[in-house]
């Protein structure tokens, strides 16, 4: 078993045997940290894969679950180092909302992509992004949002954040199936994603810019 094939299995969507992959490199002394990169490469590949459409929602999904079980394998091996409020987001989907595949798969591939993710689950109260983002200092909360009968928690959330006085620190990013840019803007964010693999790359300016 080597690294190329533990990006192999990545991309191949090995749920079922990367968990097993992953504990043999570790046991073999592999270095963890290589081990993650080639585990971002795979879903770096997916991603591709996904934009050329050549891989729709349901690998997504897949990949998503072949990352996770990576990282419960992975993640005790890793050390918290470059890990900080620089590079820290906030996942949630909003309250009254209980869809939360669209967050999973960008929550793993922000891991991937080695950002420190703080995943707060779905139906998420602006109480509790507020109270997270004054512990954390995180500079970025993304929010997902698949009713359209919940979008106004977006603007709810803008608020709370003001009435607390983070929200000029804090940049907010949108996703879901009933929002567009122009919808995400006029809710309060300051950026929209459709899908996890824009999320990435819009999170990774948001923090840039």
């Amino acid at each position: 078993m080597t690294l190329d094939q533990i990006t192999r299995m990545t991309v191949d969507l090995d749920v079922d045997n990367i968990a097993e992959a992953v504990k043999a490199q570790i046991d073999g002394g592999a270095e963890p940290q290589e081990v993650l990169k080639a585990l971002a490469s795979g879903m770096n590949e997916v991603g591709r894969l996904y934009e050329t459409h050549e891989y729709f929602l349901a690998e997504l999904v897949l990949a998503g679950e072949t990352m996770k079980e990576a990282f419960e394998v992975l993640k005790p091996h890793l050390t918290s180092e470059g890990a900080g409020t620089k590079n820290q987001v906030i996942a949630a989907t909003v309250k009254g909302d209980n869809h939360d595949i669209g967050k999973n798969i960008l929550v793993t591939m922000l891991i991937s992509a080695g950002f420190d993710v703080i995943d707060l689950g779905m139906d998420c109260s602006k109480e509790k992004i507020v109270e997270i983002v004054k512990e954390s200092g995180a500079k970025v909360v993304a929010l997902s949002c698949l009713l359209t009968m919940t979008i106004n928690e977006i603007s709810e959330v803008d608020k709370a954040l003001k009435d607390a006085g983070l929200r000029k620190d804090v940049k907010l990013i949108v996703g879901g199936a009933p929002l567009s840019m122009e919808l995400a803007r006029n809710l309060g964010a300051d950026d929209y994603a459709a899908d996890a693999i824009g999320g990435v790359r819009r999170i990774r300016d948001l923090l840039e810019g």
